[in-house]
């Protein structure tokens, strides 16, 4: 049948299951939203405030959904204001597609009106990109972006159309998702070694090696990574560690890949990790990540990194293996698969208590002290903890607040925690609040927001109160920049450089103007009131919590610091 390039768009979606398309209109995407305006019964469209605020729609969409998401926006500047999102999905392995349109193919390299080469600007962001030359190929070039997408280690892909190929005309073909593979430029594709869109199975030897190194270990410590949450892998994860008695860290981007209430969790790892979790990492004999890519907020230094154990990595991205710690060994796969495969081979139990008791003599979470008349960060996250359902979603900001949540709140399982933790981006958890919120509208989400990164995108609250998305946006309001003034006050001899935020705006006037509620707490009494309050209003409610501006997260290791050399306890 013959159709415009918009419509081959819109059933090429259709055919990739996409229901929902997080977008902002612009000139040169008319073709395509004038074709939507025939599937409105088939494809939600949320008009976003920014299309920033898209991006991050699609990213909260895509990890709270395990589905790939998908945003929409026009030429030039609309294309460049993905940029951010695109980038923090590309850090953070999430996979997403972004459909832009350019000028027309006559047109392109002539500075014209709102032109820009989006593929140009976002190719170290992406795993792969296109600019779409010929209608002809259009169709593939789909398929082909969402097979990328989600695949081996997910991530962002961008589809740039010129403008008059969404007006052309051509034949078009539907095939399910089962049979593209079998024709055309993707079936060639995907018949090359070199693009192999199927994870590589275990290499058996590699997986017999790691069961030895796991029954000669008297010491074992597990990681807990963001590749667990990308494969969706926790159950697998907790047979592991109950299989080997061995304790688990998590980093920040394996939150929800370990059940945050198992005993054996040792909490977060890293600059802001725990006692437990630092001092198990630099005692053990063998550690295995898995999922996990050793970042310079884990392996603060990394020579002496878990310098007492046998180090071992498990990554479905062989590019990560020995990048930033060298292995004793490694496997390459999903991380689903290689637990799995170690399950069935593994003994049927292990014990340590002499390790585990030496491990949790360390404290697990961070302690506070309790202060009248100020609300200390446990507060205010025990409190939200203890009234708002076990299972709510939970988006958060990047600083302070973010690693509180992150110490303090237990989760369950993937996609329950969306956060920036490789792109550390400032304004992602309303966008990501609101991608998580419409894809599960019957679940609770929380929004943990600090002052500073409210002011990056509230612009998004438009949107929320459009749609009537009921989230609740915890603000942690301390007047200034958080985690900067923290390193300046430990690092920088308290000079406060522009980190002081005495300004507008007043948070419970701001909810008021965009048709939401608001109050603001000083004590634990009123944000218990608060949060009944916001459960029962069923629409967005912004609760400013007043915190004192020289909290600190604790602990905390300097960077390129060995992981047990706490600056603060």
């Amino acid at each position: 049948m013959e159709m415009t390039g918009a419509r081959i768009l819109m059933e090429c979606l259709l055919e990739q299951g996409v229901d929902t398309i997080f977008g902002y209109p612009g000139g040169t995407i008319l073709n395509v939203y004038d074709e939507m305006y025939n599937y409105g019964e088939k494809v939600r469209h949320i008009l976003t405030a920014h299309e920033q605020g898209a991006c991050h729609a699609a990213d909260g969409y895509a990890r709270s959904t395990g589905k790939v998401g998908v945003c929409f926006a026009t030429s030039g500047p609309g294309s460049t204001n993905l940029v951010t999102g695109i980038a923090t999905a590309y850090l953070d392995s999430s996979p997403i597609v972004c459909i832009t349109c350019n000028v027309s193919t006559d047109l392109i390299g002539k500075d014209s009106f709102q032109e820009v080469d989006i593929t140009g600007v976002t190719m170290p962001i992406t795993k792969c990109n296109f600019l779409v030359r010929s209608i002809e190929e259009l169709a593939d070039v789909v398929r082909e972006a969402f097979a990328i997408a989600r695949s081996g280690r997910p991530g962002p892909v961008l589809i740039d159309i010129p403008k008059n190929i969404t007006a052309q005309k051509t034949e078009f073909v539907s095939l399910p998702r089962k049979e593209h593979g079998g024709t055309g430029r993707l079936g060639e594709l995907m018949k090359r070694a070199t693009l192999d869109f199927k994870p590589a199975k275990p290499d058996e030897n590699d997986i017999e090696k790691l069961v030895q190194m796991f029954k000669e270990s008297r010491k074992p410590m597990l990681i807990c990574g963001g590749g667990v949450v990308r494969a969706r892998a926790q159950e697998e994860m907790e047979a592991l560690a109950d299989r080997m008695d061995a304790p688990v860290a998590i980093t920040v981007m394996g939150g929800g890949g370990f059940h945050g209430r198992n005993p054996l969790t040792t909490g977060m790892i890293g600059m802001h990790g725990s006692q437990a979790s630092n001092m198990a990492v630099d005692a053990c004999d063998l550690l295995v990540a898995i999922g996990c890519r050793f970042s310079d907020r884990v392996a603060l230094k990394p020579d002496s990194f878990a310098r007492n154990a046998k180090i071992v990595q498990i990554d479905i991205d062989r590019s990560e293996i020995n990048k930033n710690v060298r292995t004793d060994h490694h496997i390459v796969g999903d991380a689903r698969q290689v637990l799995r495969a170690l399950l069935d081979r593994l003994p049927d139990q292990m014990y340590h208590p002499e390790w585990k008791q030496y491990v949790f003599s360390f404290k697990t979470e961070t302690e506070y002290d309790e202060v009248q008349g100020r609300l200390t960060p446990w507060q205010v996250l025990s409190c939200v903890a203890r009234i708002l359902p076990q299972d709510t979603i939970v988006s958060t900001d990047v600083g302070q607040h973010q690693m509180w949540a992150i110490q303090h709140f237990h989760f369950d399982y993937p996609g329950q925690l969306l956060t920036s933790g490789g792109f550390g981006t400032m304004g992602f958890g309303l966008g990501a609040a609101i991608g998580a919120q419409v894809s599960h509208p019957d679940k609770c989400v929380v929004h943990i927001t600090g002052d500073g990164s409210f002011r990056m995108n509230l612009n998004e609250l438009a949107t929320e109160q459009y749609y009537q998305l009921p989230i609740i946006h915890v603000v942690f309001n301390n007047g200034t920049l958080g985690m900067v003034r923290q390193w300046q006050t430990l690092i920088y001899n308290k000079h406060y450089s522009q980190t002081t935020l005495d300004r507008a705006p007043d948070f419970v006037k701001l909810a008021d103007a965009f048709g939401l509620s608001g109050k603001r707490v000083t004590n634990e009494a009123e944000l218990e009131c608060a949060l009944h309050e916001a459960l029962s209003c069923g629409h967005g409610y912004i609760i400013d919590c007043a915190i004192d501006m020289d909290e600190m997260v604790r602990p905390m290791v300097g960077g390129g610091s060995h992981i047990t050399q706490f600056m603060i306890n």
